[in-house]
């Protein structure tokens, strides 16, 4: 039997796929640092709702006085745009988070992220039976084998004990998180990225000011001095310096480069190349926390990078 024949949808003038996938892994990278940033962060006494509080309303604070002072028009809200908003941040942006700070509770933080990354194949699996649009076998390869790189890291075989609210909370992370590519990838025909991630974190911040008023929150933490742990255990800094950068290097800057790269990608190749983000943070725990980093972990890093090429190359 022979192949159908699928016409090539015209390219968008603008689309540059390198750099889509050099922007994905920009924001792997920063999310990998970040895991253990809030994993110090935790030790200081907040709670991971708390933590995800914080993280949303102020990358939200800063996005909207960065676009207020630059480009005023961007804040306009069009009514259409409010249900897919509301959807964006509360749905997929704030419990992505929520679900994953309560997955590392229960689970190694490994097996969170394995669990978690199945969004991608979610995002291809909509794609392809909802959508309706071609999904190219060598992408279903692709993400086989960034799962497989992903056991690898995790080191999967290593006598597991599953907690089933921790796997619940982790299956969680992963819908939240095919949600928000997907509502990406949607909005971002009409959004540019900085309006659309400052719009998502609204919502999620009303979300969390709703089950978790402001008013309740323990402020004295923020102004405590806490060890960073690891090889840098002999040095201590302050929780607001932290949260400062899991605000802005961990929260607004990778957002923003992953929803930008949706210009360029597709978000199914993005679901993809966002899977280095748990080989980065193996790495990161290594160099930082001295969590082991051993040969097992270096292979499966090797085997998603080339279940990232593959998808890059399927044209």
């Amino acid at each position: 039997m022979t192949e159908p024949v699928i016409l090539p949808v015209p390219a968008r003038p603008d689309r540059r796929p390198l750099v889509g996938y050099a922007m994905v892994l920009a924001a792997a990278a920063l999310w990998g640092v970040n895991g253990a940033v809030s994993k110090v962060i935790l030790t200081s006494g907040l709670s991971s709702l708390e933590l995800a509080e914080v993280r949303s309303t102020g990358a939200f604070v800063l996005l909207a006085l960065a676009l207020a002072a630059t480009r005023p028009a961007s804040l306009r809200l069009r009514a259409r745009e409010v249900p897919y908003f509301v959807l964006f941040g509360a749905g997929g942006l704030a419990l992505v988070q929520w679900f994953y700070f309560l997955a590392i509770h229960r689970l190694e933080i490994g097996i969170a992220l394995l669990i978690q990354y199945l969004a991608p194949v979610l995002v291809a699996l909509w794609a392809r039976y909802v959508l309706h649009e071609p999904v190219r076998q060598r992408i279903w390869a692709a993400l086989a084998l960034a799962l497989a790189g992903l056991a690898l890291v995790v080191e999967i075989w290593s006598g597991l004990s599953l907690d089933a609210a921790g796997v619940a909370a982790s299956l969680g992370a992963a819908g939240s998180y095919a949600l928000y590519i997907l509502l990406a990838e949607h909005l971002i025909e009409e959004r540019d990225p900085v309006s659309l991630v400052c719009f998502g974190f609204l919502f999620a911040s009303l979300l969390w000011a709703i089950i978790h008023p402001w008013w309740s929150f323990p402020g004295r933490i923020v102004g405590n001095d806490v060890s960073l742990h690891g090889h840098l255990a002999s040095w201590h800094l302050p929780v607001w310096s932290l949260m400062a950068w899991m605000v802005v290097l961990g929260t607004i800057v990778p957002f923003a480069l992953l929803v930008g790269s949706l210009r360029h990608i597709a978000a199914t190749r993005a679901g993809i190349v966002a899977m280095f983000e748990p080989v980065a943070a193996a790495i990161v725990a290594w160099a930082w926390l001295g969590e082991s980093l051993g040969t097992p972990q270096l292979l499966g890093g090797i085997v998603v990078l080339a279940a990232i090429f593959l998808a890059q190359s399927a044209r």
